[in-house]
């Protein structure tokens, strides 16, 4: 754990998260973890759906805020993340995919509350200017501003950013101090990026992903798949149905097929005229005689008795 020496707060950076209605359990605890980790955000109550996002931008300047983490719940079952400057823009929209919180992954790693991180970032962030314009974006989001009166002048944790499958894989590691090896603390989650637009929260479009497929899409093409697997099915089926209703085919009769069979030799008919002999039970003789001598043995003890 390294000390920071005490200082004056100069980077004013405030961060609002908060969301629409309509998110479920997992989302308001990623946002509470969320709010854990970061002492220089802010909270607000959840967005009606039928609002604008441009309404946005007014509720960070009453909270005197110039960044924003917004979450976005439709069908109740898919989340978009909203990260914006306000109110001038960029702004960046993903679909949040694979959210494991703090209490549901019990890892062992563990952090102070309000401890600055380090940011790692993958080198792929450097090799495009989109991804290059979002590990900037990141850096101001998630770093603590330093001397901040939340925070805690030590740096125990680091957050990693790494570009996998085309998306942004989020972890967050304890930094151990005896060997500085890293232990998970959580939460984890990965961003498919969407589009970048120029405005907050809207503007003209400065990068759209070519790999993103949108949850509708992919739900459509896995019910495709399950319908097309059931029709093949229902046809193997129908072929199956039409080949017994066929006449079957007879074949003449080959009269070499009997060739090499040998006729079996006719044994005579044994008629039995006497009556067999029983069978002993050997069992039951042995009971027999073990009850006679045990009546004899108890006569016996009765008589000496007397």
């Amino acid at each position: 754990m390294t000390t920071i020496r005490v200082g004056k707060w100069k980077n004013k950076e405030r961060i609002l998260i908060f969301s629409s209605r309509g998110i479920n359990f997992r989302t308001r605890h990623l946002m509470q973890d969320l709010r854990k980790l970061m002492p220089h955000s802010k909270a607000d109550t959840k967005m009606d759906r039928k609002d604008k996002l441009f309404v946005i931008n007014e509720v960070c300047e009453m909270k005197n805020c110039n960044k924003c983490i917004y979450f976005e719940a439709k069908k109740k079952q898919d989340l978009y993340m909203w990260l914006s400057n306000s109110p001038h823009g960029p702004s960046a929209k993903f679909l949040v995919q694979n959210i494991h919180t703090l209490a549901e992954l019990k890892m062992t790693g563990n952090c102070l509350k309000g401890s600055r991180p380090l940011l790692s970032f993958d080198p792929a962030f450097d090799d495009l200017p989109h991804y290059a314009l979002l590990k900037e974006f990141l850096i101001q989001i998630f770093s603590t501003p330093r001397y901040h009166p939340k925070s805690q002048p030590f740096v125990d944790h680091v957050f990693t950013f790494t570009i996998l499958d085309n998306r942004i894989w989020f972890r967050n590691f304890q930094i151990i101090e005896e060997d500085a090896a890293l232990v998970e603390i959580g939460p984890r989650f990965v961003l498919n990026l969407i589009k970048i637009f120029q405005g907050s929260f809207g503007g003209p479009t400065l990068y759209e992903n070519p790999h993103y497929q949108s949850p509708n899409m992919h739900r459509r093409v896995i019910r495709s798949i399950t319908a097309a697997k059931y029709r093949e099915r229902q046809q193997v089926k129908d072929v199956q149905k039409l080949r017994k209703k066929e006449p079957k085919t007879i074949l003449p009769r080959d009269p070499t097929e009997d060739v090499f069979v040998i006729p079996a030799e006719e044994k005579p008919v044994e008629i039995q005229w006497v009556k067999p002999e029983p069978k002993v039970d050997l069992k039951a003789r042995k009971r027999r005689i073990y009850k006679r001598h045990r009546k004899l043995q108890q006569k016996m003890s009765r008589g000496s008795a007397k």
